[in-house]
């Protein structure tokens, strides 16, 4: 299991908010400054200042990632270890998706509405058998 990045590197995630359903973290990097090794959930990113990003992966792979303040971008669950390898500082909210709560019910599908009185060929059949009967 990845490492909590509130836990291993405290110094550059806070928790804004937390509850069943998401945990939001506020990101800030200053110039050339690096993190550790840790993961994080799917999720839903903002940018607030403009950066670019070096991102060390497991295998040893590397990325860099450009992003404009105020963008919004989808964040797959991912293990990386960050880097701010801008001039600038680096600062963005993360809203980390938690999974569904064990148990939870599943949602139920309305059973459609039946219109009309109609009537089906069976039901008929079975009317007029009971009204020769009689």
């Amino acid at each position: 299991m990845a490492q909590d990045p509130v836990k291993v590197d405290p110094g550059h995630y806070n928790v804004e908010v937390e509850n069943d359903k998401v945990r939001v973290l506020r990101v800030k990097y200053g110039p050339h400054e690096k993190s550790i090794m840790h993961g994080h959930p799917s999720g839903v990113g903002i940018c607030l200042t403009d950066h670019i990003g070096r991102f060390t992966f497991p295998n040893g792979r590397t990325e860099e990632r450009r992003m404009k303040a105020g963008k919004a971008f989808w964040l797959p669950a991912e293990e990386h270890l960050p880097e701010n390898i801008g001039d600038a500082p680096l600062e963005l909210i993360l809203v980390e998706l938690k999974a569904k709560p064990a148990g939870a019910a599943k949602a139920r599908r309305a059973k459609p509405a039946v219109r009309g009185k109609a009537k089906s060929a069976k039901g008929k059949a079975a009317k007029g058998k009971r009204a020769r009967r009689r």
